[in-house]
């Protein structure tokens, strides 16, 4: 039998966090998924690490913000000892404002920003420039400068080759015995007895290369410029579907986009991708003591947001199973 001190359940993008948290502190880790690495949503193209609007704070707009904070160092360390990209850049975010009442609302949020980020991030309204910029009423957009990209499949790839530096492979099953992390997803969140619900998401993947460019969001569509030379666009939120492939929904998010940055038109598509992603009841992270496996635990709930919230949600839920300290906000509590 394996010898080891925890048993993560899903190598989605909470399950391989969690796991490189705990082995980067000596514990010795088996990461099991029957499907493989990224089968989830986690395996998506679209990748926008974008900060909750800086207004109404709260615990879950809190975390997110020193998990953005974050990302940079973690991602430059997973990078640093695989050689492999996890296409991470803290790229900004242009984002058009339709009318006066739209710029009056940015403006003070801008204040806000201010209050909240400190120095940290800037968030300030300013002319659309020139060329790569969506298209904007009044000329004028939000660029904030917390906003991040990075590339969920290449993401997840270099935080396996991490975890194999420490000893840790995905498999598919074990024999081994001991506490286990859940991060199963849709599946697990189902499983709840306040359970969750799945949301089809559905994206594109053009090819055009504008990878040192800012992220778009306009229509309420995501436009994440790649460090591969992709620029993937996403994604709808669909509460009812029929199937789970791309289906005619996706045609809409291609031409709203194109229609936004027209630059987009004279690119080909080159991937159609639709993947369920786990919601929780309360639209927040379920992180802890699993409520139902006495003994183990569970990571869940990423949602739209589980790549910006992936390096705290490690570091917390390496806290709770090494050490007994919880740092997990309430509201995120199974």
């Amino acid at each position: 039998m394996a010898i080891t001190d925890i048993i993560v359940r899903g190598a989605g993008i909470f399950g391989l966090s969690c796991a490189w948290s705990l082995a980067r502190r000596g514990a010795r880790v088996q990461v099991v998924d029957p499907h493989g690495i990224g089968s989830g949503s986690s395996g998506g193209i679209v990748g926008a690490l974008s900060p909750h609007v800086p207004e109404n704070w709260n615990q879950k707009k809190a975390f997110q913000l020193e998990s953005l904070l974050m990302a940079a160092d973690y991602w430059a360390e997973v990078e640093g000892l695989t050689g492999k990209s996890a296409g991470y850049a803290r790229c900004g975010r242009l984002q058009p404002l339709a009318d006066d009442r739209a710029v009056d609302l940015a403006q003070a949020r801008a204040v806000s920003a201010t209050e909240i980020w400190g120095d940290a991030a800037h968030w300030e309204v300013t002319r659309a420039p020139d060329g790569w910029a969506p298209n904007s009423a009044t000329g004028l957009v939000i660029h904030d400068t917390l906003s991040g990209r990075i590339h969920p499949r290449m993401a997840l790839a270099a935080l396996t080759a991490a975890l194999a530096r420490e000893g840790c492979t995905v498999v598919p099953e074990t024999d081994a015995a001991g506490p286990t992390l859940w991060a199963t997803g849709l599946a697990g969140l189902a499983d709840l007895p306040n359970p969750g619900v799945g949301v089809k998401g559905q994206a594109a993947l053009f090819d055009l290369d504008m990878r040192d460019h800012p992220q778009i969001f306009t229509d309420t569509l995501h436009i994440i410029p790649h460090a591969d030379g992709t620029t993937a666009v996403g994604s709808t939120s669909e509460r009812t579907w029929t199937q789970d492939e791309p289906d005619d929904a996706l045609d809409d998010v291609i031409e709203r986009a194109r229609t936004a940055m027209p630059v987009l038109r004279q690119a080909q598509v080159i991937e159609r991708w639709a993947g369920i992603r786990p919601r929780s009841s309360t639209r927040a992270p379920v992180l802890g003591h699993h409520p139902q496996h006495t003994g183990d635990f569970i990571a869940n709930g990423g949602f739209k947001i589980g790549f910006g919230m992936a390096p705290l949600v490690g570091e917390v839920m390496a806290d709770l199973i090494l050490d007994g300290t919880n740092r997990i906000p309430q509201d995120f509590v199974a």
